[in-house]
């Protein structure tokens, strides 16, 4: 049923839900908490956990750097997969442009979190910072997906579910024609 509750058609296009989600409020919400973890992430790397990583053994420095790295860097990735979807949603790219753009993030590869033993040698603070960005990923990742299938959606936004709906369209106009001769007999 469409919105004015005339039965929606199997050749109409589906509503892009992924569309709207991006140009949402919600999807500010989570575009501004990802761009307040890259800043907040930032300042404490450049401020306090500099001081903190000073303090570690050698060994534990060395974590230090490695795991600040792999956050920062999943951050980054992050923060371009946001910016490109707010661009799409904006009209400054075209989704084309933002295929190709896309091929330079690569969101899988950030899955990979340390083993436990690994978080316990590091700081409250950068683990709670790693913690929140492993979160924020999950749910950008989701979206991702969400976006990937779209893409893979059969050409001109057609309905996946046509086919079916044609044979029980057709099923049930058999079915009626089947009904009306045997009551004309």
């Amino acid at each position: 049923m469409t919105t004015s509750g005339t039965p929606r058609r199997a050749s109409e296009p589906l509503v892009d839900f992924l569309e709207r989600f991006v140009a949402s409020a919600q999807f500010q919400q989570v575009f501004e908490e990802g761009m307040r973890l890259v800043e907040e992430t930032a300042d404490y790397l450049d401020g306090p956990g500099r001081e903190v990583a000073r303090g570690l053994s050698r060994d534990d420095a060395m974590t230090y750097a490695t795991e600040s790295m792999r956050l920062t860097t999943r951050l980054m990735q992050m923060a371009s997969w946001l910016l490109l979807q707010r661009a799409v949603a904006a009209g400054e790219l075209s989704e084309q442009d933002a295929k190709r753009e896309q091929e330079n993030i690569n969101l899988p590869a950030l899955a990979q979190q340390p083993n436990e033993t690994i978080i316990a040698r590091l700081p409250r603070e950068l683990t709670a910072l790693m913690g929140r960005a492993q979160r924020l990923y999950e749910r950008i990742l989701r979206l991702d997906e969400m976006i990937q299938a779209r893409h893979a959606a059969p050409e001109g936004g057609a309905n996946p579910l046509a086919g079916m709906f044609g044979r029980i369209e057709a099923e049930f106009s058999s079915g009626l024609r089947k009904k009306s001769d045997s009551n004309g007999k």
